[in-house]
């Protein structure tokens, strides 16, 4: 069983994710931090994310710097979402998202491009979204409850720029699958969205 979550930065798919994997017994992947990974990388060695050959190099991780919080900085995932429209860098992470995916007794992805590119044959799909200025305000407080000064406003305008780069680059844009389940999470507490999600997945599932 596999089943994939997509969706904007702060849309709630990570929480969502990682409640389904609960719920079904089966391992998650936050494919995201691969990238931030690979962010934390190109920082750590001074490269340019924009550059893709500097990019690629800093691909060869070990699977340690996955734990590591740095991950979890605004700025690695800033980073993140520039070395992540290089093409050569998604191939380069393919392979190890698709390996975990197709795992046997199955799991459960959340990232950009799970139900369109990783996954495609998953049997349940979701795309999980909310308004921009919900999502800002959430990682807003987040951020702050890290510490970090940042204003809310620019908050969203990193959120708009960020929506606006994973949505129109060239390789694996954010977009819903076609047979994807559409999950708005904007005026949902936790547990009304992970309850919602179960019962769209088991619906799928059941059919």
């Amino acid at each position: 069983m596999i089943i994939a979550v997509d969706g904007p930065a702060a849309s709630g798919k990570g929480t969502i994710a990682r409640a389904l994997a609960r719920h079904y017994g089966v391992p998650h992947l936050d494919t995201g931090l691969l990238y931030r990974a690979v962010a934390a990388q190109v920082l750590r060695l001074d490269l340019d994310p924009a550059i893709e050959a500097d990019a690629v190099a800093a691909c060869d991780f070990d699977d340690a710097l996955l734990g590591d919080p740095l991950l979890r900085e605004d700025a690695t995932g800033q980073t993140a979402s520039i070395v992540s429209a290089h093409p050569l860098v998604r191939a380069a992470l393919m392979q190890r998202q698709k390996r975990f995916a197709h795992q046997p007794g199955g799991a459960v992805l959340d990232g950009r491009d799970i139900g369109t590119v990783i996954a495609p044959d998953a049997d349940a799909k979701l795309f999980v979204r909310a308004t921009p200025m919900i999502r800002a305000r959430r990682r807003h407080d987040e951020l702050h409850a890290r510490g970090s000064a940042i204003s809310y406003d620019q908050v969203l305008a990193d959120i708009r720029i960020r929506d606006d780069r994973d949505s129109s680059r060239s390789v694996a844009p954010l977009v819903p699958a076609q047979d994807a389940m559409e999950l708005d999470t904007s005026f949902l507490s936790i547990d009304a969205a992970v309850s919602r999600a179960i019962a769209l997945v088991d619906g799928r599932l059941q059919q």
